[in-house]
């Protein structure tokens, strides 16, 4: 009979209840979301859809604002909104139904419209983390965008309408210390090794290991010895393909024959030959992290100047000294015994270590000269800058209402792209016109469309005219938006809201690079499309 497998740690309630996305953005990343401050204008199918998706990996709190009252079509397209609700604010239904899902989550609301609001105390929105807007008219957006950009408060702007989707992103500056790439080599410095880290491996002649010391060290170990062996026969590191497939084939060819003559190749001598590729590379200033230290806002650091921004002009003189960005300070997990392991893990830890407390040091002296108080960043968040420091990103976004008086994108050649989808964006922009203009959805107020086709083509002709492109969009293509009578269906809310619920939420934890801005959904095709207007 086996015997029972050792117990894991004993995880708290929280770490259990929101264990899938710990492993995602982390212990720091959900302190982020924890203390973020949502508001919702509008609890359209669409907006609860988003906030559905942002109460349960547990948001700190949210605000719903929104003057519409519960009618028929709600029912029908809108899940928090329940069958004897109607007549009741909109608001006040949604948020009592989202609470249920989250206990760790604080809701209100507000039963006022956006412009009312806006017109009494534009401030309300200053102190939110992120405002999420849906179904808003140009003739509201337009001042909500100029204030949420002037206050540097992010603004998301959804619209869900038969079968298409739209998400526009506002924001000012979003600075991203972990951007988790899809493809990170590993910082392991063979080429340059630090002089404690190359005392450590020179002390290691593989060739004189017996099999049980083989199979047992590091795989780093491996690849730096023979790295030597070819460094002191060519005179430098290997560059060429040719050159790394002459570090392989001597490493193919190190394990000494058994008994009948054939020769097995460790785990941990597979592994060395794999990191050849990745691993030995001289370490470059990516071009994201090169953009960043020659920024003005990293130059010129002053009172006014983030943490980040801090910690990067800390960052510049260290790479400028060391000529290259801090080490990571992990390893890979490797086919070895744990004693080695461990040992070659604590000499990258403590390099790393030492790096960030230079960097440290230095940002905390800028800011004491800059007037800052000392507080302004802690050794946590230089840690973290540290470790990330060669994914840093910077996001500068445009503003939503400038987008409207002048389109940056080549209108013509995109709709000369038979499969781009930005005539479905051109074709939105002349549904808020049309909005804003006749207080109603074309085709939703008469079951014959025809006419609404006719007002709603004038106005995307004159749209077109005003960005100087000479394109038209096709008849049935405007027939079809007037079709939908402005109504929502679920199924393209509920897929278009988690799309919002993650951008908001890159926004939130600083993780991950968010959209730059426009995303656009077409469930007929199912496809989907990002510009940056």
């Amino acid at each position: 009979m086996s015997s029972p497998a050792p117990k894991s740690p004993e995880q708290s309630e929280k770490s259990k209840k929101y264990d899938r996305q710990l492993r995602l953005w982390g212990d720091h990343g959900q302190k982020f979301l924890e203390n973020s401050k949502i508001c919702l204008i509008n609890a359209t199918a669409l907006g609860t859809e988003i906030l559905k998706s942002l109460v349960l990996p547990g948001i700190g709190s949210f605000t719903i604002v929104d003057g519409e009252k519960v009618t028929d079509d709600d029912i029908g397209s809108n899940f928090f909104i329940e069958s004897d609700s109607i007549g009741m604010s909109r608001a006040q239904v949604a948020t009592q139904n989202l609470l249920e899902l989250n206990p760790d989550v604080r809701g209100d609301y507000i039963d006022e419209s956006v412009d009312h609001i806006m017109a009494h105390s534009q401030d309300f929105f200053d102190t939110f983390s992120v405002v999420i807007a849906t179904c808003l008219p140009e003739k509201v957006l337009m001042p909500l965008s100029r204030h949420l950009w002037e206050k540097n408060v992010p603004l998301i702007v959804c619209r869900s309408v038969g079968f298409l989707g739209y998400i526009r992103i506002q924001v000012k500056e979003h600075t991203i210390i972990e951007a988790h790439p899809d493809n990170e080599n590993h910082d392991l410095r063979l080429d340059n090794p630090w002089p404690a880290l190359k005392e450590h491996l020179d002390k290691v002649d593989v060739t004189k290991l017996d099999n049980k010391e083989r199979s047992h060290v590091p795989a780093v170990v491996i690849l730096y010895y023979y790295l030597a062996q070819f460094k002191s026969k060519h005179g430098h590191l290997p560059k060429t393909r040719a050159e790394k497939e002459e570090v392989k084939k001597m490493i193919t060819e190190s394990p000494p024959p058994d008994e009948h003559g054939i020769k097995n190749l460790e785990e941990n001598f597979k592994e060395a030959i794999r990191y050849i590729n990745t691993c030995i590379n001289p370490i470059k200033i990516p071009p994201n992290l090169q953009a960043i230290l020659e920024d003005d806002s990293c130059i010129n650091v002053n009172q006014n100047s983030s943490p980040f921004w801090v910690l990067c002009a800390a960052l510049k003189e260290f790479v400028e000294k060391e000529g290259a960005p801090p080490l990571k300070g992990t390893l890979p997990d490797m086919a070895a015994d744990t004693s080695s392991y461990i040992t070659l893990q604590q000499l990258y830890q403590k390099q790393a270590q030492t790096q960030c407390e230079i960097i440290y040091r230095r940002a905390l002296e800028i800011a004491r000269n800059l007037g800052l108080s000392q507080e302004t960043i802690t050794e946590s968040e230089a840690k973290l800058f540290c470790k990330h420091a060669s994914e840093l990103h910077v996001i500068r976004g445009s503003c939503i209402a400038d987008e409207y008086q002048k389109t940056r994108v080549d209108l013509t050649s995109c709709l000369e792209d038979p499969d781009s989808l930005m005539f479905h964006y051109i074709t939105l922009r002349g549904l808020e016109r049309f909005i804003s203009e006749f207080n109603s959805y074309p085709g939703q107020l008469d079951d014959h469309v025809e006419p609404d086709v006719l007002k709603l083509k004038g106005i995307i002709g004159k749209l077109l005219g005003e960005w100087g492109c000479s394109q038209i969009i096709r008849d049935e293509r405007v027939h079809e938006v007037c079709r939908y009578g402005g109504a929502e269906l679920h199924s393209v809310s509920a897929i278009l809201g988690g799309c919002a619920a993650h951008e908001a939420i890159k926004l939130i934890t600083l993780q991950y690079k968010p959209l730059n801005n426009t995303f656009i959904y077409d469930a007929i095709t199912s496809t989907s499309a990002s510009f940056t207007l």
